[in-house]
């Protein structure tokens, strides 16, 4: 939960890098936060009728910004551009985005800042 409230925190901070590890636990905790959202609302009584869906259509926008802030930190830390964020919107290029965001970080600096593994050890 530590890495999804530093994600949180460096909600606009599209500079610097940030580890493998902080990118995929934030993505984990966003499924999870928003699976839970819609149990509670699918199990009724908890929310009116059609609000489980308005509830996680708000959550997904609250965190949007954050989750594209710690993307762009996540290409930096791999030495790659933010701006490889688009090839998502071509047929088949969230798999290539995949393979980028699951490899390992570049082991010395970069032109995006200081390896995050050598601070944090």
């Amino acid at each position: 939960m530590g890495y999804y409230l530093k994600a949180l925190k460096n909600y606009a901070n599209f500079s610097g890098r940030a580890r493998r590890k902080e990118y995929w636990l934030f993505t984990l905790w966003n499924t999870v936060i928003y699976f839970v959202l819609l149990i509670l609302g699918a199990m009724g009584g908890f929310l009116p009728e059609g609000a489980e869906v308005a509830l996680g259509v708000l959550y997904m926008l609250a965190v949007f910004i954050p989750g594209l802030a710690v993307f762009v930190r996540r290409m930096h830390d791999t030495g790659r551009s933010g701006w490889w964020f688009l090839l998502n919107f071509v047929p088949f290029g969230a798999i290539v985005v995949i393979v980028f965001l699951a490899q390992d970080s570049n082991p010395d600096a970069n032109k995006y800042g200081e390896n995050p593994k050598k601070s944090a050890t």
